[in-house]
């Protein structure tokens, strides 16, 4: 009895104050909470067997319990000693995976208390969805490997996962990590919608050589060298626009933690850098692959550049700035890019060397300016327009 499953069904069954019992799409008992309510033999005998019997199955195919689109109220049948129900498909991406059921004598449940039950079903069936393609591993034990192999004892959790078959022994292994591309905090929807479409991922490709873990803002995907995922396939099954950042490849399963963190880190960046595309590897990052390793704050930012921060107006210098730096202080490269005249690129520059107290035939400032640009970005603070909305 997966733990997940079980939680989801006590929390359901508090909430409602009613016996609840959940079957898988065969009908065979997965989960079920403390029977204190009306009983029939029925239900006793399929917690007593961990199956309904056939007569039962049959009867209540009848009623239409795998044809229903949303909750169903079947009546009772005195004949087979079966009190009435409400049943409640579980289903995920159209697919039947199993049944929620409550006894439905008096008091009878009121239409409220159906939707309850209705709005907690899609909880359910990705749950049960989860469990059916865990390889072996019971839903819970993978969820909590792969949070231990990231997070936590990389060692044991890695032969956990690959003695179960969830994971070939002695490939490599690159992690993808998917945020919303909107950046703003997660919410159980989100969440939700990540874990949907990583599990959509998995199902697609086969879930040998595929893990996933869904965290509080991002999703993660552990894939192995065979798996032939990428990230396109990633974004091809998110409801929500995300960002893709990829890690590097490392040699062995126990060693996906630096990959995580690294693919975390151009995750973040992509959403905070303006530009960088939908899917950031790592290795692409450039300047901002030493940023990412220091925590924010830690570096203060190069004085002169504050006032030119606070004041919007100075944006085309900040812009301005940041050309000529990342050209590499060429003059010709800088007004090419910024269809800018010469002499009003250099009165530009001027300008940030009046305001900013700097001199740009300096080396070190000029270095410490730059970083300071990239650091304004990631922290929000400096936040450039497209081309197109630039005016020379």
């Amino acid at each position: 009895m997966a733990g997940d499953l079980q939680s989801l069904v006590d929390d359901l069954a508090s909430r409602l104050r009613r016996p609840l019992l959940l079957e898988d799409r065969l009908q065979r008992v997965v989960a079920y909470t403390e029977q204190d309510g009306p009983i029939d033999d029925i239900r006793r005998d399929s917690i007593l067997r961990r199956h309904t019997t056939p007569e039962v199955r049959e009867w209540l195919r009848g009623a239409g319990i795998h044809d229903a689109p949303g909750p169903l109220r079947t009546p009772g049948a005195e004949a087979l000693g079966l009190l009435p129900r409400v049943c409640l498909p579980a289903r995920h991406g159209g697919r039947l995976l199993g049944f929620l059921w409550f006894i439905d004598t008096e008091p009878r449940m009121t239409d409220t208390e159906v939707e309850i039950a209705a709005a907690a079903a899609p909880g359910v069936a990705l749950a049960l969805f989860r469990e059916s393609i865990a390889s072996g591993l019971a839903s819970r034990r993978e969820l909590e490997a792969v949070t231990e192999l990231l997070i936590g004892s990389a060692g044991g959790a890695a032969r956990t996962l690959i003695e179960a078959g969830a994971f070939p022994q002695g490939g490599p292994v690159t992690a993808m990590v998917a945020r919303p591309a909107s950046g703003r905090e997660s919410d159980d929807a989100t969440r939700l919608a990540l874990e949907q479409g990583l599990l959509a991922v998995r199902r697609k490709a086969g879930s040998r050589g595929l893990l996933h873990l869904v965290r509080y803002d991002h999703g993660v995907l552990l894939a192995a060298a065979g798996s032939a995922v990428r990230p396109e396939d990633v974004h091809a099954v998110m409801g929500p626009p995300v960002v893709v950042g990829v890690g590097r490849p490392r040699p062995e399963l126990r060693q996906a933690a630096a990959s995580y963190l690294e693919a975390a880190q151009a995750a973040e960046t992509a959403v905070r850098i303006a530009g960088l595309g939908r899917t950031v590897e790592w290795a692409d990052l450039g300047v901002y692959r030493l940023l990412t390793q220091f925590p924010r704050g830690t570096f203060g930012l190069h004085p002169g550049l504050e006032p030119l921060l606070a004041d919007a107006a100075h944006l085309p210098l900040l812009e301005t700035l940041e050309t000529y730096l990342d050209l590499a202080g060429s003059a010709v490269a800088t007004s090419r890019t910024l269809r800018l005249h010469r002499t009003s690129l250099y009165y530009r520059l001027q300008r940030v060397e009046e305001l900013a107290g700097t001199d740009l035939k300096d080396g070190a400032e000029r270095l410490t300016l730059h970083l300071s640009l990239k650091l304004a970005r990631l922290s929000g603070r400096y936040r450039p327009r497209t081309p197109e909305a630039r005016e020379p």
